[in-house]
């Protein structure tokens, strides 16, 4: 069992845990990525290690509760314990010195950009983190970016921080072709990514991207995983979940992410049936 040390909200829908894991805690690396099942009755979902302390024995998980199964995980409260949990699984990002990097992330993909931009600074990089929100209420580790990166841009929907705009409209206004980055990473909503990649790929900087499809048991053996990339197949739960984002095909991956929306929607609307009415059946 895998104790709750600390549980912090960082809006109404995203929640930070630092849950005792000293095994995976020794041996993670930045982009790797965890699967998790809150109770023995859920189902597993893959969750980013946002950090990880070998001191403490415990790492760190940020998850938005969308679904039933991370719905059930936030509600867990510190000292009470996580079911299963499982890692560090994926390959780890790809760092190294590269003189100026450019981190993009938007919405809960800002939490999984932290131990990245941490990670390129450590190796010497000029690092800027250029991140989006709905809006200020819904800025996430804006402290802990500012620690782990040396430029921490924002932009909100509604221009209550920083750029009015989304990340990529930020980009745009950010680049500066005489001191451009050499390298770039981003992560978040697909939409984001696809088009973050389209224009790092104007300015012809190389460019990974963390991906988001659908894993069930975090080794391959499934299949749910399957990205194509270079027009290959690959596994994003063992050859991944970085790819290089010039070589992605993102309308396939959010085609595959829709496939059991369906299936979902009817498991979260049993769900809050039988937590809003003393168990009404679905």
């Amino acid at each position: 069992m895998n104790k709750i040390v600390t549980r912090r909200s960082l809006t109404p829908e995203i929640t930070l845990f630092e849950v005792e894991a000293p095994r995976i805690a020794r041996r993670w690396k930045p982009g790797q990525f965890l699967i998790v099942r809150p109770t023995p009755e859920s189902e597993r979902i893959p969750l980013t290690i946002v950090d990880g302390s070998a001191e403490r024995g415990t790492i760190t998980m940020v998850v938005q509760a969308i679904g039933k199964t991370t719905k059930v995980l936030a509600m867990l409260g510190e000292e009470e314990s996580i079911s299963d949990l499982v890692g560090p699984l994926g390959e780890p990002a790809t760092i190294h010195h590269a003189g100026r990097v450019l981190t993009v992330g938007g919405g809960v993909g800002v939490a999984e950009l932290l131990p990245v931009a941490r990670a390129f600074r450590q190796a010497g990089n000029h690092v800027t983190a250029i991140c989006g929100a709905r809006s200020v209420k819904h800025i996430i580790l804006d402290e802990e970016l500012h620690s782990a990166a040396d430029e921490v841009l924002w932009s909100t929907d509604d221009g209550s921080n920083g750029f009015r705009g989304n990340v990529v409209d930020l980009m745009r206004t950010w680049y500066d072709e005489e001191n451009g980055p050499k390298l770039a990473h981003v992560i978040g909503p697909i939409p984001m990514m696809r088009a973050a990649a389209g224009l790092t790929q104007e300015w012809g900087v190389p460019t990974f991207a963390s991906l988001n499809p659908v894993m069930i048991d975090g080794t391959g053996m499934c299949g749910g995983c399957r990205v194509t990339v270079g027009g290959r197949v690959r596994f994003a739960c063992v050859e991944g979940p970085e790819f290089d984002a010039h070589q992605v095909d993102f309308d396939e991956l959010a085609h595959r992410n829709r496939a059991y929306g369906e299936f979902e929607r009817r498991a979260l609307d049993g769900h809050e049936c039988r937590i809003g009415l003393n168990g009404c059946a679905v």
